[in-house]
């Protein structure tokens, strides 16, 4: 049994939510950090940093596995960091003898149409077990919860403008899954021996696309309908330019994100329910429950 676990990205939308879980479920739990002296979260703040990799083997000393939950997105240079990253980390993991690091990367199929967001997380994926460490990846699409980038973008949008101009990219399809089911299957997958160095798809029981989801949230939360007019000449570029506009996500993240909407992520592979059995949340409690944390946030502050 895993009795100390680190957890990078501590402070970040899931890694808050996970150093919580895994307290209440009896972890000890380190929240590896580059700023130990501010962290108010859940986890016993250590101060180590995957840029710094002399940090590492330090933060990693006393932990019988790690959650790895870092990317760069809002970097123009995402791509050579998140790799100089995760090779660090991998390293450092196998250096340091843990039982099994965990991955929370993207769904997508495998091939040369997969955007560079995408072909990013499964460059992590490899880089990350280059060292020798068994890695056990999740792969999901858009993680519905509150604090999430993809699905504030879509709150947003539908929050401020009453009809909207889409994209083609807004009738690609997709599987979201709430951020509690994301939680309960990390956690799901730290214990079981079957689930060590394997690769699974996580996603919610709906397939929708990006215009479905926004028309479900403005019914569900807005009581009302969203005309949408598709323009299939809108360019990523100008996409990304537009969501920066709307929503309070910067044109860099923007953009690549627009970039991985032109890919479908479906998941195809059902593996993780033999290991972690019971029903995901379907979109639209996912929703709901990703407003009640909202309201509950804003409340604490």
């Amino acid at each position: 049994m895993a009795k100390q676990v680190l957890v990078t990205g501590a402070s970040g939308f899931v890694g808050s939510h996970l150093t919580e879980a895994l307290e209440a479920q009896g972890y000890s739990v380190l929240a590896m950090t580059r700023h130990p002296d501010t962290h108010s979260g859940a986890g016993k703040p250590i101060f180590g940093d995957v840029y710094e990799p002399a940090s590492l083997s330090q933060a990693l000393a006393d932990a019988d596995a790690a959650y790895y939950l870092v990317h760069s997105l809002s970097r123009p240079d995402f791509v050579e960091k998140d790799a100089e990253a995760a090779l660090a980390f991998g390293r450092a993991a196998a250096e340091a003898g843990l039982e099994r690091l965990i991955y929370l990367g993207g769904l997508g199929q495998d091939d040369a149409n997969l955007s560079a967001h995408l072909k990013s997380r499964r460059e992590v994926e490899h880089l990350l077990a280059s060292g020798g460490a068994a890695v056990t990846t999740l792969r999901a699409a858009i993680v519905i919860g509150h604090g999430s980038i993809s699905w504030e973008i879509t709150r947003q949008l539908v929050a401020h403008l009453p009809a909207m101009v889409v994209p083609k990219w807004a009738t690609t399809r997709t599987q979201p899954i709430a951020l509690s089911d994301v939680i309960r299957y990390l956690i799901g997958v730290l214990e079981p021996e079957e689930a060590k160095g394997r690769t699974f798809e996580i996603g919610g029981p709906d397939v929708l696309t990006y215009a479905e989801m926004m028309r479900r949230v403005a019914r569900l939360h807005h009581h009302r309908a969203l005309p949408m007019l598709a323009v299939p000449l809108l360019t990523p570029r100008l996409s990304s330019y537009w969501l920066a506009l709307v929503t309070d996500v910067d044109t860099a993240t923007a953009r690549n994100l627009v970039d991985s909407m032109s890919n479908e992520v479906i998941v195809t592979d059902h593996a993780i329910t033999k290991i972690i059995p019971g029903m995901p949340l379907s979109y639209d409690d996912a929703v709901i429950e990703a407003f009640r944390q909202r309201a509950a946030a804003q409340t604490r502050s």
